[in-house]
């Protein structure tokens, strides 16, 4: 029974994953501001909360080392700290990942042609409270701190602009970026770890069916024991020889 079989009962396979032509397409009718925030999902996998989290400085990105550290992500809840704060990413996904050249790339245009808008916000990162001046990359054009409820507007904007049907929303770039990297041969807990799931399994349950198809060659094990067996006569008339 193939693996995809086995954790059928238990798929969290998403409903719609984008092509690269239409990630492509988003990246282009999106505002300049918010380009690479899509870079971010797609190229990064990140959730949309820890994209407008990422402050300027080494804190998230460090270009000389080639890190991108996902270490937050911005909340927002009028009951809790009065509205806007920092906390640590989804089931405590904070971690390391690989800054991809390009992504870099977008993100280093963005400081210069955007700009980041400091504010002085709650940061619970720690497991204690403090504020601090958080210098965010992602506002709105007037340089204001997003909330769920505007960033579903504009996103519906974009996604009817670019072709993309109801099911595709900022997530869907995460499953982008993990099926791609799956699809093409790179191995499952590498994947885990650019996600940063705290498992292998909600790894293989959400994109299991995204793995390469590889026959098994006849012969295999049994070739193998005849190599071994000549090498090992080999070996033993060596022996008599000397």
């Amino acid at each position: 029974m193939k693996l995809a079989q086995v954790l059928r009962g238990l798929s969290r396979a998403p409903k719609w994953v984008p092509s690269e032509d239409q990630v492509l397409r988003l990246t282009e009718v999106v505002p300049r501001r918010f380009r690479a925030a899509i870079w971010l999902g797609a190229g990064e996998g990140l959730r949309l909360g820890e994209v407008l989290g990422m402050e300027a400085g080494p804190r998230c990105a460090d270009y000389d080392r080639g890190e991108l550290h996902v270490v937050q992500q911005l909340r927002h809840s009028p009951e809790h700290f009065g509205g806007f704060y920092l906390a640590t990413p989804k089931s405590g996904s904070a971690g390391t990942v690989d800054l991809d050249a390009v992504v870099a790339e977008e993100l280093a245009a963005h400081v210069t042609e955007v700009g980041p808008v400091e504010f002085e916000l709650p940061d619970i990162t720690t497991g204690e409270r403090l504020t601090r001046p958080v210098a965010l990359l992602f506002t709105s054009s007037r340089g204001k701190l997003l909330t769920d409820t505007y960033w579903s507007e504009l996103w519906a904007d974009w996604r009817e602009a670019a072709g993309w049907p109801k099911e595709g929303t900022f997530h869907s770039l995460r499953h982008f970026f993990a099926t791609t990297l799956m699809s093409n041969g790179v191995e499952p807990q590498e994947v885990q770890n650019a996600l940063r799931h705290a498992n292998l399994r909600i790894t293989l349950e959400t994109y299991v069916h995204w793995l390469p198809k590889k026959d098994r060659p006849r012969g295999l094990v049994g070739g193998l024991l005849r190599r071994a067996e000549g090498t090992r006569r080999e070996a033993a008339a060596d022996q008599d020889w000397t």
